[in-house]
């Protein structure tokens, strides 16, 4: 039943299972392909924004489309975040 639940915990170690068991009762393992997305589309909107900085200052002027995308992008990230929330509120 140990190694059982040592391999759903995602663990290897008996020692360190038992040690974790024993000093807090309980591990949560933690899926992070959602976080891993949502740096994914923070890094893409960061550049966004640099690029958009850059073109700004080049030239003195910022075009709708630019503003757009980069709602587009903030949305995605707003979104990731609540589903992020939503998983991490049913622990």
């Amino acid at each position: 039943m140990i190694d059982r639940r040592m391999a759903q915990a995602g663990m290897k170690n008996r020692r360190a299972y038992l040690l974790k068991m024993a000093a807090d009762g309980q591990i949560v393992r933690l899926e992070l392909d959602s976080v891993k997305e949502m740096v994914r589309l923070l890094s893409n909107a960061t550049n966004n924004i640099n690029q958009i900085a850059h073109r700004a200052n080049a030239t003195g002027s910022i075009y709708a489309a630019d503003l757009d995308e980069l709602r587009g992008r903030y949305d995605e990230i707003w979104k990731q975040t609540k589903e992020i929330l939503h998983k991490l509120a049913q622990i």
